[in-house]
C-alpha cells in the first residue's frame, strides 16, 4: 500500500476493499442502511447481530430490537448486499450486565436506563472486542451521533438531526472506543434520508417501524418484567406524605416512578401530589407537592469524561447538561470531586431528577459531548 493513498470515508489511508468494518446490525432500518451503504462503497463488511435474550419469548413481540424477526431481517440484508453475517449469543452477558442491574435499580426506587448499560457493557465492550478479533479496522453502528476529529483526537458530537440525537445514550463511550467506532448516519438531517438509503438498496426493512420499547420490556410494561425477575417485588405498601403520614395504599413500588401524578388513588386532598421518593425497603411511596420535585444539586458517580483537559484540572466547568433523554440541555456548573465523581449545580432547577438516570455534559451551545455520569441519590 502506498503512503499517498487517499483517506477513505472511514478515515483510513487505503482502499475500501482493504478496510474491514464490522457493522453491529440490530435488524432495524438504521444499522441495515449503514451496512448496505458501506458494502456498496466496496468495504469488506462483516455483519454481526447479537441475540440478547430468550428467543421463544421474543418471537411473538413487535416494537423492540433483538427478537427473532430482527435476526432474520439482518440476515436478509446481508444476503441482499452479499456480505457475511454472524449471530452471537450474548444472552448470559446481557442478563448479568444489563437485565439484573435494571431489576435491582428499579426495586431500589431508581429509574434505570438499560440502553446505556447495554452500549457500555455489551455492544461497545464485548462486541467491540469481537470486531478486533475479526481483524476489523473499525466497528460501525446505526446510532444517530457524530464522531468528529478535533485537535486532541476524535470527539463525540450530537447528531445533525437533534430530534433523533442519541448522545444521551452514548455518553459512556470512552476515548479509546471512540477511536475505533464509526457512526455513518450522524450527519443525516432526517430519518427519511435513512429510509431512502435503505430503499435505494432494495432492503425490505426500509419501511420497518422504529423500535419504541426497551428490547426486553414488551409493550413498555416494566412492572411485569420486574415481577418475573424478582418475585415479591410487587408487594403492596403505604403511600405516605413527606412527614410519614399514611394517605393510602399502593400495589407495589415497582408500579411508580419519580414525578408521577396520575393513578395514585389519593385524590381530593387539595393541591395535586406527586411521587417524590420511592423507598423499596420500607415498601413506601412518598408523595409531596410539585416543589418537592425541584432539584438544583445533582450528585454523580461513574463519570466518563471526554474533554481534552482532565476533569480535575479545573475546580468547576461551565457546561450544559441533560438529566433525561427527552429534555433539552440546560446550563449547569460541573464541580469535580474525583476523577469519577462530581456534583452538578443546575442554574435553573429541574423537576423529577431521579437516581439511576444519567446526566450528560455538553460543551456550551456547541454540539460536543463532554461525557456524563450516573445520578445516584435522591434529595
Amino acid at each position: 500500500m502506498s503512503l499517498d493513498h487517499p483517506v477513505n470515508s472511514l478515515g483510513f489511508a487505503k482502499p475500501p476493499a482493504e478496510t474491514r468494518v464490522v457493522v453491529a446490525m440490530s435488524g432495524g432500518v438504521d444499522s441495515s442502511a449503514v451496512a448496505a451503504q458501506l458494502a456498496s462503497e466496496g468495504y469488506d463488511v462483516v455483519g454481526v447481530t447479537l441475540q440478547l435474550y430468550d428467543h421463544g419469548a421474543a418471537l411473538a413481540k413487535k416494537g423492540a430490537c433483538c427478537a427473532g424477526r430482527d435476526i432474520h431481517d439482518a440476515r436478509r440484508v446481508a444476503e441482499t448486499m452479499g456480505f457475511p453475517h454472524y449471530v452471537l449469543d450474548y444472552e448470559n452477558t446481557f442478563r448479568e450486565a444489563v437485565i439484573d442491574e435494571f431489576a435491582d435499580a428499579y426495586l431500589a426506587g431508581a429509574t434505570p436506563v438499560p440502553c446505556i448499560r447495554c452500549n457500555e457493557r455489551v455492544k461497545f465492550k464485548d462486541l467491540l472486542n469481537t470486531a478486533r478479533d475479526l481483524d476489523a479496522d473499525c466497528m460501525a453502528t446505526g446510532h444517530y451521533i457524530q464522531r468528529k476529529m478535533g485537535d486532541a483526537g476524535p470527539e463525540l458530537h450530537m447528531a445533525a438531526d437533534h430530534a433523533r440525537d442519541q448522545s444521551y445514550f452514548l455518553f459512556s463511550t470512552t476515548a479509546e472506543q471512540l477511536a475505533y467506532l464509526r457512526f455513518p448516519l450522524g450527519h443525516l438531517q432526517s430519518k427519511a434520508e435513512t429510509r431512502a438509503l435503505a430503499a435505494k438498496f432494495g432492503l425490505t426493512v426500509a419501511d420497518k417501524p422504529d423500535s419504541q420499547d426497551i428490547c426486553f420490556v414488551p409493550d413498555g410494561n416494566y412492572a411485569a418484567v420486574i415481577e418475573k425477575l424478582r418475585p415479591g417485588a410487587a408487594d403492596p405498601g403505604d403511600i405516605v406524605d413527606m412527614d410519614g403520614n399514611i394517605l393510602g395504599q399502593h400495589r407495589g413500588v415497582i408500579h411508580y416512578t419519580i414525578g408521577q401524578r396520575r393513578g395514585l388513588g389519593i385524590g381530593g386532598l387539595g393541591d395535586p401530589l406527586y411521587v417524590v421518593k420511592l423507598d423499596a425497603d420500607a415498601k413506601r411511596v412518598v408523595v409531596g407537592p410539585k416543589e418537592a420535585l425541584s432539584t438544583r444539586i445533582v450528585p454523580l458517580r461513574e463519570i466518563n469524561w471526554l474533554g481534552d483537559a482532565p476533569l480535575e484540572s479545573r475546580t468547576e466547568w461551565n457546561v450544559w447538561v441533560k438529566v433525561r433523554s427527552t429534555r433539552p440541555p440546560r446550563e449547569a456548573i460541573l464541580r469535580p470531586i474525583s476523577a469519577s465523581e462530581a456534583q452538578v449545580e443546575l442554574l435553573n432547577p429541574e423537576e423529577g431528577v431521579s437516581p439511576g438516570q444519567a446526566c450528560v455534559f455538553y460543551d456550551g451551545e456547541n454540539t460536543r459531548v463532554l461525557g456524563g455520569g450516573w445520578i445516584w441519590r435522591g434529595h
